[in-house]
């Protein structure tokens, strides 16, 4: 093992039932290293950091930590000798706040025995302004945005003091000052000495970040590079075996008239609504902002996830007011949420059941029954338009890739027929190869004159997919700009409010 090295991975190999996920892989981490691990999904990584987690054992191949091979009995026992794992899957308990979350089963007691709320509030206050967040630690998990848990997360990592941090996909739902944020904290904490391995699907991050990078394809180790020597393009060459081109495509949707207007009054005396949006048919809306400014609160509003009495929507000149899912679901006004794991999927049911799960009555007889044979073949015709990677529709959701799982997300509700899609953070946990195809997917119902409002915390994919961008801000929108006219720089001073935005 060389001398600067904390970590080494020899030749590591598992298999699970008709798969080898890991194939004889190598793989080192330097003291004080960011080491960048990319791959599309199914290449292996989950696999690697649950067998660096604890989580996994190995069937073949040897771990090396600082110089001893190592055996971890479990996931406690890796954290135990410094090695701290934040999984893309969020493991926080909605129920406890956030102060009990990041000190789970490590609350400071009192003298006779009881947790100190005083001491452990005000730890996690601590760890709360490394990200600047005002926020009471006593408040509930289940009361914060997605955005928020993901920082819960890390801190809860942070505050193991690990020697490795391993980060997969710490930013799928932080903006772009989290993001910042959670930069400045790795910087401080490997010149700390801390090592980390960084799993992203997003590229400039990696660039951002890393000093070294290494591609997984298939279960093998396809290359380590130093990062200053390679670029995007040869990396996304080395992670899909091809090259990708366009990745966004060309808007050739045709852009009809308004057909879906919402909007909000907040009942004070001023007679203009708090907030309105409007969609045309085949126009691809992107709604930019930073976590906490409202984008996905607005959204389940719209369909009535959560309900407010002063809002209403206009639809094809019919006016509603969602009181609940079904109603808007019932009139074709759709949501794809961005936590697919916990409200957008059945991860325990087959493919094909989740393809039909909301229009089960189209697949009944006269008298009631459900026909087998239609199922069937919707499902069918699902996995082949969606590119659905799955050896039968008969697999559980929950087997599957995550790019795999927001394909059959987005397979589900197409199925019912929407007028207007509303995509939360469409390809959030996806690798480039699956995002290429459901930025394919989007422009081909727009083309079809669907109207689709998409939101999502990745400016690249906002300015690359839009046909117009607004921007929100404490709940609010705050500025609109039309696809050639929309920056980076734009989007970012409107969303924090620096500078004039027009």
């Amino acid at each position: 093992m060389s001398a600067e090295n904390i970590l080494e991975l020899r030749r590591i190999t598992k298999d699970f039932p008709g798969v080898r996920a890991v194939n004889q892989v190598d793989f080192d981490l330097r003291y004080g290293e960011v080491h960048g691990l990319i791959g599309e999904n199914g290449a292996g990584k989950s696999t690697l950091i649950n067998i660096l987690g604890g989580v996994l054992q190995p069937d073949a191949g040897e771990i090396v930590l600082e110089g001893a091979p190592i055996q971890f009995a479990g996931p406690a026992d890796a954290a135990c000798k410094g090695i701290a794992v934040v999984f893309q899957e969020l493991s926080l308990v909605p129920t406890l706040s956030l102060a009990e979350n990041i000190f789970f089963n490590r609350q400071p007691i009192t003298p006779i025995g009881f947790v100190s709320a005083s001491r452990l509030n005000s730890s996690a206050q601590q760890l709360l302004s490394l990200f600047k967040l005002q926020i009471n630690p006593a408040t509930p998990v289940k009361n914060l945005s997605m955005g928020y848990r993901q920082i819960i997360e890390v801190l809860k990592a942070i505050s193991l003091r690990p020697k490795i941090l391993i980060l997969d996909e710490p930013t799928s739902s932080l903006g772009a000052a989290e993001i910042d944020q959670l930069f400045l904290n790795i910087g401080r904490l490997k010149s700390q000495g801390v090592s980390f391995v960084y799993i992203s699907h997003h590229l400039p991050e990696i660039f951002r970040v890393a000093d070294r990078v290494t591609v997984l394809r298939d279960g093998r180790n396809v290359g380590t590079f130093t990062i200053s020597r390679v670029d995007e393009e040869s990396l996304v060459k080395r992670m899909v075996g091809r090259e990708l081109t366009n990745m966004y495509g060309e808007a050739g949707n045709v852009i009809g008239d308004y057909y879906f207007h919402f909007e909000r009054h907040d009942g004070g005396a001023e007679p203009a609504p708090a907030i309105q949006l409007d969609l045309r048919h085949g126009e691809i809306l992107g709604i930019a902002g930073l976590i906490g400014s409202g984008r996905s609160e607005l959204a389940m509003e719209m369909v009535g996830i959560t309900p407010n009495r002063r809002s209403v929507i206009v639809l094809n000149g019919q006016r509603f007011s969602f009181r609940h899912p079904a109603e808007a679901i019932k009139e074709g006004v759709l949501y794809l949420t961005e936590d697919r794991k916990e409200l957008g999927l059945y991860l325990s049911m087959s493919v094909r059941d989740n393809c039909v799960a909301p229009t089960l009555p189209a697949y009944a007889s006269a008298i009631g029954f459900l026909s087998e044979r239609k199922i069937n073949a919707a499902a069918d015709i699902a996995r082949q338009r969606f590119n659905i990677a799955t050896p039968s529709v008969r697999k559980p959701v929950g087997q599957l890739s995550g790019g795999n799982q927001q394909k059959v997300l987005l397979a589900m509700w197409t199925n019912a027929r929407p007028k207007v899609l509303v995509v939360d953070e469409p390809t959030k946990g996806v690798d480039v190869g699956a995002k290429s195809e459901i930025y394919r997917l989007l422009r081909e119902l727009a083309g079809s004159g669907i109207g689709i409002i998409m939101i999502s915390s990745e400016l690249q994919e906002i300015l690359g997919m839009s046909d117009r961008i607004r921007v929100m801000r404490d709940g609010r929108f705050v500025a609109e700009f039309n696809r050639q006219d929309a920056t980076e720089e734009k989007l970012i001073l409107a969303a924090t409010g620096f500078g004039q935005a027009h």
